[in-house]
This record gives C-alpha cells, sequence and structure tokens, in this order.
C-alpha cells in the first residue's frame, strides 16, 4: 500500500516549510480522463503573520479555490491520490521530490535536482518576517 510511503512524503512537504525551502506542490497524472486535472498547493500569508495552504482545484471549465490549515491541505491531497492523481510533485530549492503510485497501489518517492532555485515569494516573505 502507498499509504506509508504517502505520509513520507508529507513530512518533506513539512520540513520543505519549516526549513524555508518550499517553493510549489501540483497533483498530476490522473487516472483516464477526468474533470479534475491538477490540484495546486501554495503558501498564504495571514494578516497575523501566520500562514495557511490554498488549494486550486482545476477542473476543465472551471477553478475552484479554498483555503486551509497544512494538517487538512495534506489530508485533502491525500484523499486526491488514486483519485484521480497518481503524482505528487513537490519542488523546494533543494531537490524535487515526486511520489508516484503504480498499478499495484506501491508508493515510492524519487528525488531530482531542483527546479527552482528559489523558494515560492510568500515562503521568502515568511523567512523575511520570521514566521519560519
Amino acid at each position: 500500500m502507498y499509504e506509508p510511503i504517502f505520509a513520507l512524503f508529507c513530512e518533506r512537504v513539512k520540513e520543505s516549510i519549516r526549513s524555508g525551502t518550499f517553493a510549489k506542490l501540483t497533483l498530476a497524472k490522473t487516472m483516464g480522463d477526468t474533470e479534475l486535472k491538477n490540484v495546486y498547493f501554495r503558501l498564504v500569508l495571514n494578516e497575523d503573520n501566520t500562514f495557511s495552504i490554498s488549494l486550486t482545484f482545476r477542473y476543465k471549465t472551471e477553478e475552484i479555490e479554498s483555503i486551509h490549515s497544512l494538517d487538512e491541505a495534506l489530508l485533502i491531497l491525500g484523499s486526491h491520490i488514486k483519485n484521480p492523481f497518481l503524482t505528487a510533485l513537490l519542488f523546494t530549492t533543494n531537490d524535487d521530490v515526486t511520489f508516484k503510485v503504480n498499478k499495484k497501489n506501491a508508493g515510492s518517492i524519487i528525488e531530482q535536482a531542483p527546479t527552482f532555485k528559489n523558494a515560492s515569494p510568500v515562503m521568502l516573505e515568511m523567512i523575511e518576517k520570521g514566521i519560519v
């Protein structure tokens, strides 16, 4: 089962935010032709200098955005693994971390050289303000 590996992936997401290296996170590669095409996970800075997570669900005909705590957002992401997404991509300034589920329901994490040289603008602002 892929759940223990996805839990490790979620820890990598949390660590990238704690360490100030988070750039972006996306769910991609759906099973078949689905209404839901992508889910984008972004940091949002709140007025009280805390952060939330913006989840943008991109469908064929519309986008729906919702705001969540980090733990809520990761639970929601988890509910979309294999329903319909097979891949979650975490981009950090240290490395790109790809979580995949195969047809046998096994999860894997692949690390590659970083795509992004800089953390997300909100992440940089959080570092500047001493939030992380």
